[in-house]
């Protein structure tokens, strides 16, 4: 299976594309990820990508679009795979759809997970992290043992500026603004499937298995 994911920041994409990877035997590929290789390696597009990186801009599409084919389409091709983080606008999505029609393959399905906006707020609000040893809390979900120590290394817990609701709504507004549109997009080449992501990671794990199933 070749699947994309999507939907807003704080619904579970990096969680379930982790237990994907593992249930599928297929890996999980993220933007993040190819850059960062393509930068150590010294690639010629990890050095363009990275010229844009140290200025605190963004990599352009076509250097992204770039690696993209390299890792989906390269001698080391994966045969299935989970994409997490791209495409996120509907130029990504237009020239990822040309990358596949230039090598006569497709996407298997995109997956849209779904939840309320003031779910997500909760979520992602309620997230502290180790000032030490980075790990991750939440206060929901899998609060520590002991309020504000971490129960791996007892360094202090603190909340990100990321996970601030002022800044969580500013980066749902981003995301509809920029990616929701691809609902659209993919919606209309049938590939679309819609999963509920409100339950428990192991609810929406089986939701998705059904969608799969498909």
């Amino acid at each position: 299976m070749k699947l994309v994911l999507l939907g807003p920041p704080g619904v579970g994409k990096g969680t379930q594309a982790q237990q994907m990877s593992k249930t599928y035997s297929i890996p999980q590929i993220s933007t993040g990820d190819i850059l960062r290789e393509a930068i150590a390696k010294k690639t010629p597009l990890g050095d363009k990508a990275r010229a844009f990186i140290v200025k605190g801009e963004l990599v352009p599409d076509d250097i992204m679009l770039g690696l993209i084919q390299d890792t989906l389409f390269g001698d080391n091709a994966p045969k299935g795979y989970i994409l997490d983080g791209f495409p996120r606008t509907i130029a990504q999505a237009e020239g990822l759809q040309k990358l596949y029609e230039k090598h006569s393959d497709n996407l298997s399905a995109v997956l849209l997970l779904e939840a309320e906006e003031d779910q997500i707020v909760a979520r992602l609000s309620a997230r502290r992290t180790c000032r030490s040893c980075k790990a991750v809390y939440n206060l929901m979900t899998m609060p520590p043992k002991v309020d504000g120590v971490c129960d791996v290394c007892a360094g202090e817990l603190y909340q990100r500026d990321d996970d601030r609701i002022e800044t969580i709504q500013n980066r749902l507004t981003v995301y509809k603004k920029q990616t929701a549109p691809l609902i659209d997009f993919y919606k209309s080449r049938g590939i679309l499937k819609t999963v509920d992501a409100s339950g428990t990671p192991e609810e929406v794990q089986t939701n998705i298995n059904r969608q799969l199933e498909d």
